[in-house]
């Protein structure tokens, strides 16, 4: 076995107090493509910056174009679960992962059983009537035409958090009561350059964080293992005991 996955192995099986932190690179494995690689949404063309597309500002003023982007790039319908996503949910079920802490919208660690996940930016599948406040799903959005309406004719809005928004203040107090309280922080497929959620990782004081991501990230110096693999991967590799 690799010595850095024999680390990570010992770490785990050591430990009853994990808090995972994950970011768009822990889907990517599940098809999804992540924001800031190489291959990301924000290398791809369109007749706007996905990051423009990706505002409140814009969803206000162009719904038709935001809609269009949300339902051909930001919902996967058909997207599974991977290894990391089924091994955090088997951590959680045998007691020794408290929290998932993701930044991604997929829903994919629910799909697979995880109970306590905490979605900083929010979800897909989750859409709400912003004048009436009646929840639609995914599947609604994704067989609509054009701007999807609620039933009392108002504009439907993603539970997403687009730029200019603020993140939700008690899943955010709640990220850093896990944090603060663990004595080990795994954080996988983030680039950890997004605040304030990477802003998060300065609350652990635990006893061993992990990170685990194909490129650097600007927290490595505090870390004690990295691993720059896929993390579906290296999670495939752990056996539960």
């Amino acid at each position: 076995m690799d010595q850095n996955i024999s680390l990570l192995q010992n770490i785990i099986t050591n430990s009853n107090q994990i808090v995972f932190f994950g970011g768009a690179g822990v889907s990517t494995e599940s098809g999804i493509p992540d924001f800031r690689s190489v291959d990301g949404l924000y290398h791809q063309k369109y007749a706007y910056p996905p990051e423009t597309i990706l505002s409140h500002t814009f969803f206000m003023d162009h719904p038709a174009e935001f809609y269009e982007f949300h339902r051909d790039k930001m919902i996967y319908r058909n997207a599974k679960p991977n290894d990391a996503h089924i091994k955090l949910a088997e951590l959680e079920n045998i007691g020794k992962l408290k929290a998932v802490i993701t930044q991604n919208i997929d829903g994919l660690h629910q799909a697979v059983g995880s109970k306590n996940v905490l979605e900083l930016h929010g979800s897909v599948h989750r859409n709400s009537c912003m004048r009436c406040g009646k929840q639609y799903d995914a599947n609604y959005i994704l067989n609509s035409l054009g701007v999807p309406t609620c039933a009392c004719g108002s504009l439907i809005k993603p539970d997403v958090v687009l730029y200019e928004e603020s993140l939700d203040q008690d899943i955010l107090k709640k990220a850093v009561q896990y944090i603060s309280e663990a004595e080990v922080l795994i954080v996988g497929g983030t680039s950890l350059n997004v605040y304030p959620a990477a802003g998060l990782i300065q609350y652990y004081h635990g006893k061993k964080m992990v990170l685990i991501n194909k490129s650097s990230t600007p927290y490595d110096a505090h870390a004690d293992l990295i691993i720059n693999s896929p993390i579906g991967e290296t999670f495939q590799k752990i056996v539960l005991k």
